[in-house]
Formats: structure tokens, sequence, C-alpha cells
């Protein structure tokens, strides 16, 4: 077995690793490891939900409406298509999101009136997050 130091995310860890050819064990002749100097503090600290930069969060647009349009999946909102009082159409794009380097078309799942957009364009958005809002 051979001794190494990976580094994940600033983070410092002692894997053992054997190596195998053919399906057999192969003896690899002992090596010094590396002393693992424990930092003080951690040189990268994962990013805490109260400490992530804040990104501007619209202030809802109109009322609620009585038909709500949620993301169906986390991404980014690359254009909103609609204004409040805008009358739109059944299967009418209300907004783009792009979501594992797709756009998908959000459309409107009936005829009405666009009654609060809820988002910006360039706003990150999480699965089920209302979007826009229909009377």
């Amino acid at each position: 077995m051979k001794k190494f130091i990976a580094k994940v995310n600033g983070k410092e860890y002692v894997v053992e690793l054997t190596q195998v050819e053919g399906g057999q064990e192969v003896q690899v002749a002992p090596s010094t490891p590396a002393p693992v100097a424990t930092p003080a503090a951690p040189v990268a600290t994962p990013v805490k939900a109260a400490e992530k930069p804040a990104t501007p969060t619209p202030v809802a647009s109109g009322s609620a409406g009585a038909t709500k349009v949620e993301a169906p999946m986390p991404g980014t909102i690359l254009s909103v298509k609609v204004a409040v009082g805008q009358s739109v159409k059944q299967h009418e794009v209300l907004a783009v999101l792009e979501a594992m380097k797709m756009e998908n078309d959000i459309v409107a799942p009936k005829d009405g009136v666009v009654a609060s957009v809820n988002v910006n364009s360039g706003q990150s958005v999480d699965s089920g997050q209302l979007l826009v809002s229909l009377d």
C-alpha cells in the first residue's frame, strides 16, 4: 500500500492505495509519507447558507394570482417574456429557464392575465419556486 495526501476543497486527507495488476495485488515498496500539516483554520471553508452572497430577490410585482407557475427544476432565468397585466394564452412562453446547459420554455398552463412576476433575468431559482402567477 502507498499513502498519498489528497486535498479536497482545501482540506487534506491521507489516503492509502494498493496497486493491482491483472487481478493480483502488487507489493509496492513502502515510502515515507509526507507529513500532513493541519492548518489552524481551514484554507477553504464551505459557504454557509447565511453567508452566501446576497442575490437580489425581486419584490413580486402585482398581486398573487390563482394559478401559480413554478420552476420545474433548479436553474437560472435567462429572460422573462411577460409583464403584470399582460394577457396570455395557454402554452405561451412566460420565461426561459436555463438548466443543465439547456434552455427550457416555461409556458402558461391556461389562458389568463399575469397577476405577478416573481423573478428577474439572471436570477437563480430552485425547483418549485414561484416564477409567475396568473388570474
